[in-house]
């Protein structure tokens, strides 16, 4: 089987340099790779262009910015596989990924099919600290390509891939961004086509590097949730409006807290439980003191970024109806 790998860029060279180096590497090599650079005003064409000797059917396009979903509309449009496989611009691979693939779907056929998100054995303190703040089920549900999921499992865009038949048949992405997989994922699923996760096809994300950056990727996602679930209400549950609850909570612990009364510390008390829940199961699985303390910190800002972009625009959208910005649909 044929396939086409699409990745979206935006201003990454760097990190599109690190992902053709993976690529040249793997094991099962009938595929062809397109790189859709997305208005970027530092282009990756010259990166592209080291990489065509060494990597066959490889393919750059440069295109206006408007956003990461039309991006791989554009790619899809120009593929010839039988079946995509859709990868960010931030990540790693090991050399037996396609491979991995493609044994699973020989065997297991998926008509779409979602991939585990690993930690790169080389990441700084901070970054393993915001991973486990995004794949910890004491945190997110572990939802991130994880067999122990909480709920139904939606392939996300980091890593995914479906059959040529449910591009076909869905014309791919419907938004450009905020919540853009998510709604593609629904979709093929109210369609009937079958979908899984392949832990084997595991990739390894390059985490945030300051929390300032992951402050601004968690409100991204609290919008993103809001905008799926206008589109697909039975795509939001109980379990994602967690953190905007927690960041409520937290405020209110901190504020009854000042109060006199002995009942008031309630609330910072459980706080406190919880907090030091994540710092100890943070510990047992780094195994790093400096780690578990980033944890907590980046905890805060988990739920700070994706409980504010949440309310907000749960507020706006929902409660007032507001068109905040275009659907694109």
């Amino acid at each position: 089987m044929f396939y086409s790998i699409v990745v979206p860029v935006y201003n990454r060279p760097d990190e599109i340099e690190d992902l053709l180096n993976c690529l040249c590497k793997q094991t099962y090599k009938n595929f062809e790779t397109l790189i859709v650079e997305s208005g970027s005003e530092i282009k990756s064409d010259k990166v592209v262009e080291q990489f065509q000797s060494k990597l066959p059917n490889l393919y750059y396009h440069l295109k206006g910015n408007d956003g990461q979903g039309f991006s791989r509309n554009y790619g899809f449009a120009r593929s010839k596989g039988d079946y995509f496989i859709v990868l960010d611009s931030d990540i790693l691979l090991d050399p037996d990924f396609v491979e991995n693939i493609h044994k699973h779907l020989s065997s297991h056929w998926l008509d779409a099919y979602g991939g585990p998100d690993k930690l790169h054995p080389n990441a700084k303190p901070i970054q393993k600290a915001i991973d486990y703040c995004l794949t910890s089920v004491l945190t997110t549900g572990g939802i991130r390509g994880n067999k122990n999921h909480v709920g139904k499992f939606y392939p996300r865009s980091f890593n995914m891939g479906f059959s040529r038949k449910v591009y076909e048949a869905t014309h791919g992405y419907k938004l450009p961004f905020f919540g853009e997989d998510i709604e593609l994922s629904s979709r093929i699923m109210s369609l009937g086509f079958s979908t899984g996760l392949i832990p084997t096809a595991h990739v390894y994300h390059k985490r945030k590097e300051t929390f300032k950056h992951f402050f601004k990727q968690m409100d991204f996602f609290g919008r993103a949730r809001v905008n799926t679930y206008l589109l697909f209400p039975d795509t939001l549950k109980l379990t994602h409006f967690f953190p905007a609850a927690f960041f409520l909570f937290y405020i209110f612990a901190i504020l009854v807290a000042l109060l006199p009364y002995w009942i008031c510390k309630i609330p910072a008390t459980l706080l406190l439980i919880y907090v030091l829940a994540i710092f100890f199961h943070s510990l047992a699985v780094h195994k790093s003191m400096q780690v578990s303390i980033l944890t907590v910190r980046g905890l805060f800002v988990q739920m700070t970024g994706y409980g504010i972009g949440f309310i907000k625009d749960f507020w706006l959208r929902v409660v007032l109806k507001k068109q905040i910005y275009s659907q694109n649909i």
